[in-house]
């Protein structure tokens, strides 16, 4: 079984408020099936980058995020037997959220 990052960008779910009810309800349709199917690992949203901070290598801290770049908005991890199946569970999370997702292989840790 491998372990998949299911994520969208910042922004990238651009939903008017009174829709909000319908995703959130979507969105836990596919986390229940998920989980009903054994593959569900863990998900979350991501606040804004608005008041984030950033920890440099040598302990620096910085409050002010780089503009141009993107940010995390939400992800879900699923672990599943296949690539496809992961693809498959991203579709179902991009319809209930109604933005594209993107997926990625996570890389196991052995020692941990």
């Amino acid at each position: 079984m491998t372990r998949y990052l299911i994520s969208f960008d910042d922004g990238a779910m651009d939903v008017a408020e009174e829709d909000l009810p319908d995703v959130t309800a979507a969105a836990r349709t596919v986390e229940r099936e998920a989980t009903e199917a054994g593959v569900w690992v863990f998900s979350a949203g991501v606040c804004s980058p608005v008041g984030m901070s950033v920890v440099g290598v040598d302990g620096t801290v910085c409050d002010d995020p780089p503009a141009d770049k993107a940010y995390v908005g939400g992800f879900a991890v699923v672990e599943t037997a296949t690539r496809d199946e992961a693809l498959s569970w991203a579709a179902r999370i991009a319809a209930a959220c109604r933005c594209a997702q993107e997926v990625r292989e996570l890389v196991p840790d052995p020692g941990a």
